[in-house]
């Protein structure tokens, strides 16, 4: 591994661009959109993932393990970060994917690039990955697999949220000042707890639910209040459900600015600002940011 990896990191950078889009969804809605390019942030381990591993990465090498694991489904953009991180770093990687019957199935592209990027993947069944958190399972992992560093599913932990907290920062060094509003997908809510922990009193945080659970819980200290939302109207289903309207949302979006989305989180929720934008939701003049979290080798391939 290398014996110093902090160089490495930096000389990616550390501030995505920030675009305007004076016209993303055409004249019908009267908003002009900045949004915060992330998915630009690194060629492989793209936008919120390289924010949640950024420091996990750094701690990794001061504790002086040299192995990541760390948790995913099937089509897992974490277990793809985590895999193009630890080929990018220097890292052996392991993946606990979920559903053992994976095991003797074709791989898909996100777990094919996993093992072409050198991770380990061992599938087990839904029951033992519900034990994902549990601290004796961690314990019999680190006798199963020697010492390995332990990231959560999706990545999200206290490091994590101190990546995703210099986005706000980010944004008002690049804007002159603080947006009005600020916009995020929300999965297991590590981008929303680093939004909210940076977010001064004019800002409100929005977050767009992009899987339908019914007693979601914020995750940290985050709380809905007046300047922090969970909007929950927008998963189209669940998480990786999809619909031809969002599609089609998709495609005209991509046709009028040339950024192209994925299905799974940013889709859905720009597809819930332009929502909220043709209803009048944003105040004329408003300076509304949505972050374009990345994630697009999971792009649909009906897109």
């Amino acid at each position: 591994m290398m014996t110093d990896i902090s160089q490495q990191i930096n000389a990616f950078g550390s501030h995505s661009p920030l675009q305007l889009l004076t016209n993303p969804f055409g004249p019908a809605v009267p908003l002009q959109l900045w949004l915060k390019r992330d998915d630009l942030l690194h060629p492989l381990v793209s936008g919120n993932k390289w924010r949640k591993l950024k420091y996990n990465l750094l701690a990794a090498q001061v504790q002086g393990f040299a192995t990541l694991l760390t948790f995913g489904g099937a089509y897992s953009n974490h277990l793809y970060a985590t895999a193009a991180a630890g080929r990018a770093f220097g890292f052996r990687t392991v993946g606990l994917v979920r559903g053992n019957e994976l095991a003797s199935q074709p791989r898909n592209k996100t777990l094919s690039f996993c093992e072409t990027a050198g991770m380990q993947l061992h599938f087990i069944d839904r029951e033992t990955y519900r034990r994902k958190d549990d601290p004796d399972f961690l314990c019999e992992l680190q006798t199963r697999f020697d010492p390995c560093y332990v990231i959560p599913e999706g990545g999200t932990n206290d490091l994590a949220v101190c990546g995703t907290a210099e986005i706000l920062p980010e944004i008002r060094l690049q804007l002159g000042h603080a947006p009005s509003y600020v916009c995020c997908a929300v999965g297991t809510g590590g981008t929303l707890a680093g939004l909210v922990q940076s977010a001064p009193e004019t800002t409100a945080v929005l977050g767009f639910l992009s899987l339908n659970v019914a007693d979601f819980q914020l995750p940290f200290d985050v709380e809905p209040s007046g300047n922090v939302q969970l909007l929950t109207d927008y998963h189209f289903g669940g998480y990786a459900k999809t619909t031809s309207q969002l599609l089609d949302f998709i495609r005209d979006f991509e046709q009028r600015t040339g950024i192209l989305l994925e299905q799974v989180y940013t889709g859905k929720m720009l597809y819930g600002v332009q929502d909220l934008a043709r209803r009048g939701y944003f105040p004329k003049g408003a300076t509304v940011v949505a972050i374009h979290t990345g994630g697009l080798q999971g792009r649909s391939g009906a897109l």
